[in-house]
């Protein structure tokens, strides 16, 4: 494994990153987990913006509201293949465990995550703000009625509700719509009462989620980055940078801190 560290820093010449890491989380009063794709791409959940994502090989304009509105089953359609195909036989990978030992272990007081895919919470995570909603349930857009997709028949495109005839759709963020506020002010609100964030499996392009590591920053929380490949925040805000897959860095790190305890 590779591991980068801010320009900054010098301790990294003198402790091995590991247990530098581990000693930042330790220290740490209350600490976040921010999680993107990723996390999930152990888990066989594709990322988007990759050479090889997703939005290679589809048109993202069929999460885009407007079009998703005009031509509910054309979206469906895509969406079913990009989304509803990969969750049916994926299962929480190790980092997402990992976390969720963490969490029951007294170090992580809560994930904020980008993923619409309920594997935080199939992990055991228990405290989960997730910011771009969730591809479990669907909702209706006449009267807002909610669905488990677990009892949706998406074999007949789009998906209407039993009560009004109307479409449903995931009860995630398409492009064209905002996060919601309590969902925003949730996560900002854990943001801003940490002093440490673990930043997981994102590249930091997708907006207003991008924002929430700087403001930690800002608000003097310390920022450890795990990541496959360097980031925008490797070398602007994170003070350290453990590079490899999430679920095998996030295992070294709890060895390390089950070993001290």
């Amino acid at each position: 494994m590779a591991f980068t560290f801010s320009s900054s820093l010098v301790w990294y010449m003198i402790y091995p990153p590991y247990e530098e890491a581990a000693a930042r989380i330790r220290a740490a009063e209350r600490m976040i987990a921010f999680t993107g794709a990723g996390i999930s791409e152990e888990s066989g959940i594709p990322t988007f913006n990759r050479e090889d994502g997703l939005w290679v090989r589809y048109d993202p304009v069929c999460i885009e509201i407007n079009n998703f509105l005009c031509d509910p089953r054309e979206s469906w359609e895509s969406i079913r293949e990009i989304f509803y195909d990969p969750l049916s036989c994926a299962s929480p990978g190790l980092a997402h465990h990992t976390l969720a030992e963490m969490e029951m272990n007294g170090y992580l007081s809560a994930v904020i995550t980008q993923n619409i895919d309920n594997l935080h919470q199939e992990a055991g995570s228990s405290v989960i703000h997730e910011f771009h909603g969730t591809a479990r349930i669907l909702k209706c857009i006449g009267c807002g009625g909610r669905y488990p997709v677990s009892e949706t028949d998406l074999c007949l495109l789009p998906p209407c509700c039993g009560r009004c005839g109307g479409v449903l759709k995931p009860d995630f963020v398409f492009f064209g719509e905002s996060v919601s506020e309590e969902t925003e002010q949730d996560s900002l609100f854990e943001i801003e009462s940490s002093d440490l964030l673990l930043l997981i499996g994102t590249a930091g392009e997708v907006e207003p989620a991008c924002f929430i590591p700087y403001i930690a920053k800002e608000n003097g929380a310390g920022i450890i980055e795990i990541n496959t490949e360097a980031s925008h925040y490797t070398r602007s805000i994170s003070d350290l940078f453990l590079q490899g897959p999430a679920g095998e860095m996030l295992e070294e790190l709890m060895e390390i801190l089950d070993r001290d305890h």
